[in-house]
């Protein structure tokens, strides 16, 4: 079986009984998970895919929330949103996505009360050989940025360690007024690092290198443990010209939200809540120094780890299948 997203196919299950088991069904530790294809993906690529997602519309509901500390007379500035977003999947690894950020509760002050635009953009991904997953997008994405991007994921043939970088070209980009009002593309920011993971606590690693939007440069640390519904990560960075001599951390956190399955009916567009809810909070309160933006408003750690192997036997394979 190949497990297809957007018909790119990222992982490969392969059921083998064990030898010598008694029980005449198929338990969890007969699957064996991997992102290599083998020869399967050439003998069945040709054939009709099940459920594919191929010019099919979902209406999906993005929740924003974000907190800040920068009044003494008050704890948190609280920021709610609600995020609807058309999805659109055009061809094999493109993926057309149209936001709208409707403000619900505002503290953050009168630049956020407007409706606005939030992610417009067009997304190619494609897998080339040796487990190379490369992914360019163009559009409009969150921190007020505009441009492109490029994305590249190598993963080893221990299928624990990987590398990976990001490059961007982008300009400021803003909503006001009812208008769109955009700089020109002119900022180049990049990382590039390396990934483990430990199955046994489905935990993730990393440790990157990267430049920012102010061009500053700086080395961060991510620590993730992935559960069935919930993601929880905590991360350090070192950063040129930020306070606190440029160290800085916080925490992240995405949380699955109910319900866990859609079902499709022809191409009738679905309407549903996003994937995963999630915020991260910058316990440094650094305000402007080893800030980044991400191109795709689905991309968050949790679904980074959606087609992890041992994630995959975890928690789609149950441990009985008849």
């Amino acid at each position: 079986m190949i497990v297809l997203d957007n018909n790119v196919p990222q992982i490969s299950l392969y059921y083998e009984p064990v030898i010598g088991d008694s029980v005449p069904e198929a338990s969890r530790r007969d699957w064996d998970v991997s992102y290599d294809l083998g020869d399967s993906w050439k003998q069945i690529k040709k054939e009709k895919r099940k459920n594919s997602s191929l010019f099919k519309v979902d209406i999906v509901v993005y929740p924003e929330l974000k907190l800040r500390n920068l009044v003494i007379t008050q704890i948190y500035q609280v920021l709610f949103n609600l995020n609807p977003a058309i999805e659109v999947s055009l061809w094999k690894g493109m993926k057309f996505i149209g936001q709208v950020i409707i403000p619900v509760y505002n503290e953050y002050g009168s630049s956020y009360e407007q409706v606005r635009q939030g992610y417009i953009a067009l997304s190619q991904s494609v897998r080339l050989p040796y487990n190379i997953f490369l992914t360019a997008t163009i559009g409009t994405f969150n921190n007020y940025r505009w441009g492109g991007t490029l994305d590249a994921k190598y993963i080893f043939k221990d299928e624990r360690f990987s590398v990976d970088g990001r490059i961007g070209y982008t300009g400021r980009s803003r909503f006001e007024d009812w208008r769109w009002k955009v700089s020109p593309l002119k900022r180049f920011t990049w990382n590039i690092g390396g990934s483990f993971y430990w199955p046994e606590y489905n935990t993730s690693f990393s440790l990157k290198v990267e430049q920012y939007l102010l061009s500053e440069k700086g080395i961060r640390f991510d620590m993730v443990r992935n559960f069935r519904y919930v993601s929880i990560g905590f991360y350090g960075m070192k950063v040129q010209n930020a306070g606190n001599k440029g160290y800085n951390g916080g925490f992240r956190f995405q949380i699955a939200l109910p319900p866990y399955k859609y079902k499709r009916r022809g191409y009738i567009p679905r309407v549903m809540p996003s994937e995963y809810f999630g915020m991260s909070y910058n316990a440094g309160n650094e305000q402007y120094y080893g800030r980044s933006f991400n191109p795709r408003v689905d991309d968050n750690m949790a679904t980074e780890n959606s087609f992890n192997p041992t994630t995959v036997q975890r928690n789609f394979l149950r441990h009985d299948l008849n």
